[in-house]
């Protein structure tokens, strides 16, 4: 089984949405995020991570706000977002890193 560390380390980009069930704007995001994940198979990964279930991931990556993106190239956090955000800057965002 693919740990975080495997999935982060890999040669695609790695969209990952820390969350929390309660959160509103966590809900908002949530099919966006999803949206993404099935448009860009194949050129991006993307993982979602329950801070309340890992949060020893979340400390590690200091996520103080949900929900906060972080895209990963080769193991290295290279962009992140506290807060929610539209699906077209998300997607330009997720681009810049797409080689």
């Amino acid at each position: 089984m693919e740990t975080f560390n495997d999935i982060i380390k890999g040669d695609k980009p790695v969209l990952v949405d820390f969350y929390a069930t309660w959160c509103g704007p966590c809900k908002a995001m949530s099919p966006v995020i999803e949206e993404i994940g099935k448009e860009m198979h194949g050129e991006v990964r993307v993982l979602k991570i329950d801070v309340d279930k890992n949060q020893e991931v979340s400390t590690q990556f200091q996520v103080q706000a949900v929900p906060t993106l972080i895209i990963f190239k080769k193991g290295e956090a290279v962009w992140r977002n506290a807060g929610a955000m539209d699906k077209a800057s998300l997607v330009q965002q997720i681009k810049n890193f797409i080689e």
